[in-house]
């Protein structure tokens, strides 16, 4: 089993000049980050404005969108911008791998099947998280998980995605004042403000329920 993720830029038409150059950066540079840290991964950008990635554990998929999600809601092409410019639209799919070709394009399989059909979906229904398996008790959960994960991460600003962003990788608070040019109180804030301590359960309820039925 691995997990597909399958994504578009929300209303890219409407993104000026600057701002697509700066999004396709920051993608380029989480994919990087995560190829390096997952080496069994790929993401590649098609169609200017979308990009597909293979993960081999798909336990780790749900951690891996929101590390791209928040660092695309944290860029801003202004330097007061608390105004979000960018999001993402994501669909994570579980499945087989049924050909391995030599790149994400040339790949086929159940997973990329549930990943692109996800997202298709989507784009119909509002929606920008969505989790797609063979298990539909999973897809249960994790649909209405997903739809108020949506309504959270909606109401973030610039500053709310970038300290999630860092709490993702795993940085102290300390390590983020330092990071950010704030203090440790305005961090701890952003981080109560934005609804860490629920993200982080949904992201632990994700990785034992994926482990435990398509891993172990």
């Amino acid at each position: 089993m691995i997990a597909v993720l399958t994504a578009d830029l929300i209303d890219s038409t409407n993104y000026s000049e600057s701002l697509m150059s700066q999004v396709m950066a920051v993608l380029k540079e989480e994919f990087a980050d995560i190829e390096k840290k997952y080496p069994s991964s790929e993401f590649n950008i098609y169609r200017g404005d979308s990009f597909q990635g293979i993960l081999k554990n798909p336990a780790e998929a749900l951690l891996v969108m929101l590390q791209i999600k928040t660092a695309i809601l944290s860029i801003s092409t202004t330097k007061k911008g608390k105004l979000r410019e960018a999001d993402l639209r994501i669909a994570i799919g579980v499945g087989s791998l049924d050909y391995q070709g030599n790149s994400v394009e040339e790949s086929n399989g159940q997973a990329f099947q549930f990943s692109g059909r996800s997202l298709d979906e989507m784009k119909a229904e509002g929606r920008k998280t969505r989790l797609k398996t063979p298990n539909e008790t999973i897809n249960g959960e994790f649909d209405a998980s997903l739809f108020l994960l949506d309504e959270i991460t909606d109401r973030w600003s610039t500053a709310s995605a970038e300290v999630i962003y860092f709490l993702l990788k795993g940085a102290k608070e300390k390590e983020i004042a330092l990071e950010l040019g704030i203090s440790q109180s305005a961090v701890n804030q952003r981080k109560k403000a934005a609804g860490w301590e629920a993200v982080n359960a949904l992201l632990v309820r994700y990785n034992n329920i994926i482990s435990k039925t398509f891993i172990e």
